[in-house]
């Protein structure tokens, strides 16, 4: 069968060639989709069905969902003559080499194959790639040898400003941006792209990446085993803290290894930490300032955590497009220095709106005195101002919280403590083992969004499938007490281990 480039493998290609060559040639070395990824699907097919409804008596050119391109093609050509607006029209090229796919195409002049096209995305702003594929689109029709020619094209895309009262207006949830303009200044480069790809994929060889050639950020995790990385498992200039082009510089130059920068290159002070403790494999601290932060902690000591889902189409009354909605907390409490620590936790177990019940049992386990600390702090201020803002009646508290408020994340993102196994990195997940030797491999769960979207799928029940936006879905009692006890037990970790990590830090000092 013929190789036919998509527009999703068009704008894939334009990010990654490996990605590119093995889409065609070797799929089964793809790395398999995962439950983020599946997600951003479903989602996309939520907005896109929704934002039909701003558009009136469109026919639908692909019903079924189906994968048969030749099919869409042929319905979407017959669809044409009736000169009504088209939901998901497909056309391949004439020479069979390229197919896409409109979210909506709109007759402006359909006698006179005059159409406008309007692509839909998720996201709430116009990015580059959008651009990208809406260019490759305008191609694909204009070559298609329907005799249509693009007159506009415009990109939909979700209003972050828009709060949900009631049933959604998809006029008020969706914003349309004009890229007629846009898309203009890079048709002319489109034809030669599509012909570098097909170059691409008729190499004999795949493309990997080496030093001083091809290189890409590896969004499509394809990279990992690479013969270059095969052979240099312990590269790492990559963790290089904020190092963007000029770790991609050192790359091409041959520089693999942190330890192994030029004399010559300037560094920032905490990219000379990082050498420093790279060369020696040693952990770097420094005493006087971890001292300075550990002294600004004022007991009882409330660590806490917070766990949220987002969706792109809001599911409760005064929240917005991927608002955090928070649904679960974890807060030890540590009344003085050497004490055991109490254990207080919150999961919402319904399907409603959980930020009242959220906010009433976060309440009654934090008292009005002593630092609140949380790890990467900015997040959880947000969720609590955003409830308060929601929920009034508890400003007081959460200006209370607020106040105390430390950010556990500062002597790391400060490099006062850098190890070289945090890879550059001052997360909580990459810190923990760092500093602790503890760790989440031993947890079902072990990282938040993984958490955020079990909950959103097997607790509140939120799922989309073909035809029907934010279906429920069914889920065995038994499935739903071990998600819960999982739940229970990441966010319980986040919060224990924040404890252990002062602890450690403690004993940096000498206390």
């Amino acid at each position: 069968m013929a190789k036919v480039l998509s527009k999703y493998v068009y704008v894939g290609g334009l990010k990654c060639q490996k990605w590119l060559w093995l889409k065609f040639n070797a799929p089964e070395k793809l790395p398999p989709q995962d439950e983020n990824m599946s997600h951003l699907f479903d989602q996309g097919t939520e907005v896109g069905l929704l934002a039909q409804q701003l558009f009136k008596n469109g026919a639908d050119a692909n019903p079924d969902n189906s994968s048969d391109i030749f099919a869409n093609d042929e319905r979407t050509r017959a669809l044409l003559k009736e000169g009504k607006i088209i939901f998901e029209a497909g056309f391949l090229t004439e020479d069979k080499k390229c197919y896409a796919r409109a979210d909506v195409f709109v007759p402006v002049d359909a006698n006179k194959g005059i159409w406008d096209l309007y692509e839909v995305k998720q996201g709430t702003s116009v990015k580059d790639e959008h651009i990208e594929d809406v260019a490759f689109q305008k191609y694909c029709y204009e070559n298609s040898g329907a005799g249509i020619k693009i007159r506009n094209c415009f990109v939909v895309h979700v209003n972050n400003e828009f709060i949900k009262n009631g049933v959604i207006n998809p006029g008020k949830l969706f914003k349309t941006q004009d890229v007629t303009i846009n898309v203009k200044d890079i048709m002319d480069d489109v034809p030669g792209k599509i012909k570098k790809m097909f170059e691409i994929i008729a190499l004999k060889k795949c493309p990997e990446h080496e030093p001083g050639k091809y290189y890409c950020d590896d969004s499509y995790g394809v990279h990992e085993n690479d013969e270059f990385y095969k052979k240099h498992p312990k590269m790492d200039i990559f963790q290089l803290v904020r190092a963007g082009q000029k770790a991609v510089d050192l790359f091409n130059a041959g520089v693999l290894h942190i330890k192994d920068i030029p004399e010559a290159c300037k560094l920032n002070d905490k990219q000379k930490i990082q050498k420093q403790c790279h060369t020696n494999s040693k952990a770097y601290h420094d005493v006087k300032e971890i001292k300075k932060f550990l002294d600004s902690l004022k007991y009882p000591l409330y660590f806490m955590d917070f766990e949220t889902y987002s969706t792109a189409i809001p599911l409760h009354d005064g929240t917005r497009p991927y608002q955090n909605v928070p649904f679960q907390f974890s807060v030890h409490v540590v009344e003085k220095q050497g004490a055991k620590a109490k254990h207080y936790s919150f999961l919402h177990r319904g399907k409603g709106d959980s930020r009242e019940e959220f906010m009433k049992e976060l309440k009654a386990c934090m008292g009005v005195k002593g630092t609140v600390l949380a790890f990467n702090a900015p997040f959880e201020k947000t969720i609590l101002k955003e409830c308060a803002e929601f929920l009034p009646k508890h400003k007081k508290f959460v200006d209370n919280i607020s106040e105390r408020l430390i950010d556990l994340i500062v002597p790391f993102r400060n490099f006062f403590y850098y190890h070289p196994s945090q890879k550059g990195s001052s997360s909580l997940k990459k810190v923990l083992p760092a500093i602790t030797g503890q760790s989440y491999d031993d947890l079902e769960i072990s990282e938040g969004s993984s958490a955020s979207l079990q909950y959103l799928h097997t607790i509140v029940g939120h799922h989309t499938s073909r035809g029907k936006a934010g279906v429920e879905v069914s889920v065995q009692e038994a499935e739903r007490k071990k998600l819960l006890k999982d739940l229970e037990l990441y966010c319980g970790r986040d919060t224990e281990g924040m404890i252990w990590i002062v602890e450690k830090l403690r004993e940096m000092i000498g206390e």
